[in-house]
This record gives structure tokens, sequence and C-alpha cells, in this order.
């Protein structure tokens, strides 16, 4: 089988070695900078055009920010599906609205390429360590035939249904993700502000009910004032941009998920971007000027 991977960024590159290392060293990568592309190649892997990708590889892997970017790389002028084969195969691991999935399905259909969309949770030690979780929408069949690719990069790739469903589900992880990390950077907040120590509010309230894989990822980080980014502020801006449009279209109502997505605009408005999205505690030192732990 061989292998396109277009998107060597913090979470496209380790994915990408991780299939060097599951042994489908028959991979062609592509990146708009070049220096993840030279250390893909020092790790056997080879670098290609979007071109060569689409006319050479039997399955192309995009890890891409957003709707446009997959569009542009797949559908736009000389884009990747204008190259490829009846039969062949795109699975997009971006994490894009629902609707843009579909309407990408929609085109290669006519081509005869079949879809998944992938998007993954866990961030980049996850996708370092190789024990992402993939939510997949597509075809049964095509599924059963590239989840081994999916599992080697991951360590849980669960079909939830028709291609859409993938990115769907992963809207409704975002949510749970961002109102556990605002709930965790509220909780610590109080905790310093009585005069209890956060750490070892954190060290009493992990094994219990309120303890969670955010929580152990996320309040080490906001106690040591780490803003190092595994996952960027301005993405999960981005993600929750598109769980609001699906919310509109489909009628559900979100109000904690909009709270967060202001709380994360205020923090890309003051230069909060790029930095991991444990920096909600951050918004909340600005508030009551003390320093989680610190």
């Amino acid at each position: 089988m061989k292998i396109g991977f277009i998107g060597l960024g913090i979470m496209g590159k380790p994915m990408a070695k991780n299939l060097l290392k599951a042994g489908y060293t028959d991979l062609l990568v592509n990146n708009r900078s070049q220096a993840p592309v030279q250390e893909l190649e020092a790790a056997g892997a080879k670098g290609a055009t979007q071109q060569e990708i689409g006319e050479q590889c039997d399955v192309v892997i995009t890890m891409l920010p957003n709707s446009p970017q997959v569009k542009e790389v797949m559908l736009g002028a000389n884009g990747v599906a204008s190259h490829m084969k009846p039969g062949a195969v795109f699975i997009d691991c971006s994490s894009i609205n629902p609707v843009a999935s579909k309407e990408i399905y929609a085109e290669l259909q006519k081509k005869g390429v079949e879809m998944l969309d992938a998007p993954v949770s866990g961030g980049e030690p996850k996708a370092i360590d190789g024990t992402l979780s993939f939510m997949v929408g597509g075809k049964q069949e095509i599924f059963d035939t590239y989840k081994p690719v999916l599992d080697a990069m991951g360590a849980s790739t669960v079909r939830c249904g028709e291609v859409g469903a993938g990115n769907t589900t992963k809207l409704a992880n975002q949510i749970i993700v961002a109102c556990n990390i605002q709930a965790l950077a509220e909780a610590l907040t109080l905790a310093q502000k009585a005069g209890v120590d956060p750490e070892l509010v954190f060290q009493a309230i992990k094994g219990g009910l309120a303890g969670s894989t955010v929580m152990n990822a996320k309040a080490p980080m906001m106690i040591a004032g780490n803003d190092k980014p595994g996952f960027k502020i301005d993405l999960h801006i981005k993600d929750l941009n598109n769980v609001l449009d699906c919310a509109h279209a489909v009628g559900a109502p979100v109000p904690m998920t909009a709270e967060v997505q202001e709380i994360m605009q205020w923090l890309h408005n003051h230069e909060g971007g790029q930095k991991d999205h444990s920096a909600i505690a951050q918004y909340y030192e600005y508030l009551t000027g003390i320093q989680i732990g610190r």
C-alpha cells in the first residue's frame, strides 16, 4: 500500500512517523514548509508534490487546519483529487465542519474515490506515542479495509456512521474538552483564592468522579504556568466555530460552548491564540490578579 500524507504540523508529523514505525514505509509526504518533509525523509519517507501523491498513492491522508485548506488541497486547481485513480481512498484526519466533509465526499464520488473523515483526539502527546483516538465516518467496508492504517497511529478507532459522522463526533469531543478546561480553571482559581494549594486539590480529587483525562493533562500545566501548545487556543476557536455553525444549522442549544468560545476569543485578542488551550486559566488570572499555584 502506497500512502500519501499531506500536512506535517504539530499533529501530522508524528502521525506520519508512526506510519513508518508500523511498517508503512512506502510513504510520500508533503507540507508547505520543507523542514518537516526533510525530517520525514531522514526517517524513511519520500518528499513529493501533491500531484505525485495523487497519481501514485492508494491512500491519501490529510492533517490540515480547517475546511478551506482541505478543500483547496483536494479540490482546488490542480488539486490532489484531480490526479487520483478510481478506487483510491481519501482519509481526512483534519477537524473540519461535517458539512464540508460531505461536500468534499460528493465531489470525490464523481471521480470514483472513496473517503473517510477521521478526526482525532489526544493532542500532540498522543500523536507522538501513537495513542490517538480516531472518530471515523464512512462506508463500513472502507472503514474495515483501512482501519489498520489508522490503528498504526492510534489506540482507539471507532466508526460513528457515514461520512460527516466522524467530524460531528469530534465537535462533541471539543465541546466536552473545552468545558472541562474552563471548569478546571475555575475550580483551581477558587482553591487558590480560598487559600488552598491547587496542587493538593488536584491530587485529592483526580481519583474521584471529577477526575478526567483532561484534568490529568491540564491541571499540572496550569499549576506550573506552562502554556506550551499541545493544542492551540486558535485551533480550539476554529473547532468551536464549527460547533456553533453546526449547532445553529440543526437547532441544538450550546450555551456553555458559546461562553467558552468567548473566553478563548478574549485570549486570542490578548496575544494568547498560540498558547495551549489550558491557558484558559490565564483569563481567570487576569480577572483575579492571582496565578494558580504560583
